[in-house]
């Protein structure tokens, strides 16, 4: 941080902290064919506020002094035929060296509750896994936060590690149907909900894992997350949750998994769903057989 500091303060006017930057750029990034290297210094004046909470563009208190950076491959263009008006005929087509989108850029230092936040910076990539943990570390001196997807897997491996021997159905449901009320709490919130690990702990506990169970928790949380936290939009089930078996699939609302149960009948496990109104089969309403019914 020290170094990215430096170096926008000299408004890249420095060729040595230049140098240096594109020499680490290219010592740790991983790519396997040509890309360029766009780094910019930027300014903005942020706007004062009044006592009604109204900008007052022309009142400016900070100036935020940033540096944007990102790395975008380069390539050649397709091959292909072109049409020259001027000839009137169709030849072959120049490739040039195209610059395209972004896959990494960078942020610092970040920007929060409208003030520059020299302790944060906002580091993002085209796709969640190609993040490049190993970059960012040599690079910029910090670890990477799991992507959604890993943060979903992490937290699957906390529930089957922590509740161990196969999690059963209806624990599971209980532990998703919390994840749901908390998310129903949250939803005007502009910002995302972090779970650390003792509000995780707290949910487990909260959805009746026994003491013996918790007693590993914080070693299995570590193992499996880390040292950080989990997004709740990225653990939650989002609008439908899938249940499956090798034969049946089943998708259900998050905020309606009590009409899904697991029962032992003659000695056998079953999903039993309840039906309130319609049932459809392929798109067809069907009428469901009640307790003194028989099909005819």
């Amino acid at each position: 941080m020290d170094f990215l500091l430096r170096l926008r303060d000299s408004r890249l006017s420095n060729e040595y902290l230049l140098d240096t930057f594109y020499r680490r750029v290219i010592e740790n990034y991983f790519c396997p064919g040509n890309y360029y290297i766009i780094l910019i210094h930027g300014t903005y004046d942020i706007p004062g506020k009044a006592s009604d909470g109204s900008e007052m563009f022309d009142a400016s208190e900070e100036v935020y002094e940033y540096l944007l950076g990102c790395i975008c491959p380069v390539k050649l263009s397709k091959a292909g035929l072109a049409y020259q008006p001027q000839e009137n005929r169709v030849e072959n087509r120049i490739q040039d060296w195209v610059v395209e989108e972004p896959l990494h850029g960078f942020l610092f230092p970040a920007f929060n509750d409208r003030q520059t936040d020299i302790h944060g910076m906002l580091y993002s990539a085209r796709k969640a896994e190609e993040l490049q943990p190993d970059f960012m570390e040599s690079m910029f001196g910090c670890s990477a936060q799991l992507s959604a997807g890993s943060q979903k897997d992490a937290f699957h491996t906390l529930i089957a590690d922590v509740l161990g021997g196969g999690a059963g159905y209806a624990k599971v449901a209980d532990i998703y149907e919390h994840l749901e009320e908390l998310a129903a709490e949250a939803q005007d919130s502009p910002d995302p909900v972090m779970l650390s690990q003792e509000e995780m702990r707290r949910l487990f506990e909260e959805c009746g894992v026994s003491e013996e169970k918790m007693e590993t928790f914080d070693q299995m949380y570590a193992a499996a997350v880390g040292n950080g936290s989990l997004i709740l939009q990225n653990i939650a089930c989002g609008r439908r949750l899938r249940i499956e078996t090798p034969d049946v699939k089943i998708e259900v609302a998050p905020d309606r998994l009590d009409l899904v149960e697991a029962r032992f009948i003659d000695g056998k496990e079953y999903l039993v769903v309840t039906v309130n109104d319609r049932v459809e089969v392929d798109g067809m309403n069907v009428r469901t057989i009640g307790l003194n019914e028989r099909e005819g």
